[in-house]
């Protein structure tokens, strides 16, 4: 089927989609929740064959992150999705504000290879729970195949809403030609800038969730065991092939000999294999491209004098053994591009604003972690950081609460998804007021008098300045203008 093909059957079902009402597609997502969960098995084996995650990776990061995000969703989602009251100023008394949340239409969803079950269901799901028909467009190197299609087989509502449109970035390109109502794009920052120009053409709204360098930050007076432990996942899980993986890992000077080494020590016990049994640590590269764009970042930071712990390839398996790296500089590769892979350099600092400094110095804004049993500290830094979310003593854990809105700032992306924020921006916002019928003129309407220039003055004195005195001004004029606006103009 051709895109605009595509396009035309989801406008359909859109329509289809929207009139079914709230309830009906809360019956069929509940369902989609029971038969995740009891196929999760089936699933974890499609994510391994056409990832290379470890068996953990594929269980955690995809199946129950995914269905976390579908129980909030269900369970949460709903209420967001209510016309909502606003509040009326005193000088529309006795009108009433509203604002509804209403479908946008088409959404067009693009994910990538990394964690491509987990993106693409709840970027659809979310669509789907505001009442926009769906055309998802996943990665070509991880398309999962008719995993999506075999989930929906049997809910007639979602089936008919979702279209998973297989292929390469010519496909997308034909799709945003055929004018979605909205693009939700998580990938590199290269390929979001295309869409972005492509978009601005037919003023199609994007959401972006691009690449990240995130910073961990150490102080002196963490728990080294613990904080070690979330150093090493933070960096390693899924082989490090997380927007939000550590890849800068930044130590008091104080701890940081003692907290090398301690890295260095559980790293090593580390266990690589893919098509494991759950007892796996790390699994393969997803793709060779990735796998040489990390061996070009430690090639060139052994070659700029860094000290490499690990980091051995394993190219016909596109493994790479987890590396350490010290005694690196701003130069290298690895310390300015995201280099998503088993990567953790490690860099010294001696006080609060250097490290704020290095951590900012990036174009990258997408996540961080501070640790520190100072809290008022550690708030103070992550209040100080420049991305769209910080886990305090803890690592990449923002995005492991489906209630959090997740996104970046800078050359990260902007727009989010996820929690009430992204929920709504699947929605369009309608601005309602409601008057009675009557037959009052309103005061601001014709005839201009200089009678009601003078008291719509009065009624401005009134209405924003402080006291009783104020107040009664204000209800004065107020009542002078509605009977004065009630006469036609001298002479009429």
């Amino acid at each position: 089927m051709s895109a605009r093909a595509m396009m035309e059957t989801a406008r359909n079902s859109a329509q289809a989609l929207r009139e079914a009402g709230l309830p009906a597609r809360l019956v069929e997502l509940h369902e989609l929740v029971h038969r995740l969960r009891d196929r999760q098995e089936e699933v974890v084996e499609r994510i391994m064959a056409d990832t290379g995650k470890t068996r953990t990776d594929a269980l955690v990061s995809e199946v129950l992150g995914t269905l976390d995000c579908l129980h909030w969703l269900v369970s949460k989602g709903p209420r967001y999705l209510e016309d909502e009251k606003a509040s009326t100023p005193l000088a529309l008394l006795g009108k009433k504000s509203r604002i509804w949340y209403e479908p946008l239409g088409v959404v067009l969803v693009i994910t990538p290879w990394n964690y491509p079950f987990h993106i693409s269901l709840t970027g659809v799901a979310t669509a789907l729970l505001a009442g926009n028909s769906v055309i998802l467009k996943p990665s070509e190197h991880t398309p999962l195949k008719g995993l999506l299609e075999e989930l929906l087989d049997g809910l007639p509502l979602l089936a008919s809403s979702v279209q998973v449109a297989y292929g390469e970035g010519d496909l997308a390109e034909a799709l945003i030609d055929a004018g979605p109502d909205k693009i939700v794009f998580t990938g590199s920052a290269p390929t979001g800038k295309k869409i972005l120009r492509q978009a601005a053409e037919q003023f199609i709204p994007v959401e972006l969730e691009l690449g990240g360098k995130d910073a961990m930050i150490v102080f002196e007076d963490v728990d080294l065991k613990r904080t070690v432990a979330g150093a090493l996942w933070g960096a390693m899980t899924n082989s490090g092939q997380s927007c939000t993986s550590v890849e800068r890992l930044y130590v008091h000077r104080s701890i940081h000999d003692d907290f090398v080494a301690r890295l260095r020590q559980e790293m090593d016990r580390l266990v690589l294999g893919s098509g494991d049994d759950g007892n796996a640590d790390l699994g393969a590269m997803t793709t060779s491209f990735q796998y040489d764009i990390v061996q070009r970042h430690l090639d060139d930071a052994r070659e700029k004098g860094a000290t490499l712990h690990g980091g051995q390839g394993h190219e016909s398996e596109r493994m790479i053994t987890p590396a350490l790296v010290t005694g690196v500089t701003s130069e290298m590769a690895l310390m300015k591009e995201e280099t998503f892979g088993p990567v953790v350099p490690v860099v010294p600092f001696d006080d609060e604003e250097e490290v704020i400094r290095q951590a900012n110095s990036l174009p990258f804004g997408l996540s961080a972690s501070v640790w520190s049993r100072d809290l008022r500290r550690a708030e103070r830094v992550a209040r100080a950081l420049g991305v769209g979310a910080v886990s305090i003593n803890n690592v990449m854990l923002t995005e492991g609460n489906p209630a959090l809105p997740f996104g970046g700032v800078g050359e990260s992306g902007y727009g989010r998804t996820k929690g009430v924020e992204g929920l709504r921006a699947m929605c369009r916002s309608k601005a309602v007021l409601i008057d009675k019928q009557s037959g009052t003129i309103e005061a601001n309407w014709y005839p201009y008098t200089r009678e009601k220039y003078r008291l719509f003055t009065d009624l401005i004195r009134g209405l924003f300045s402080g006291g009783l005195s104020a107040w009664v001004r204000f209800a004065r004029a107020g009542l002078k203008l509605e009977s004065h606006s009630q006469k036609p103009r001298d002479g009429q």
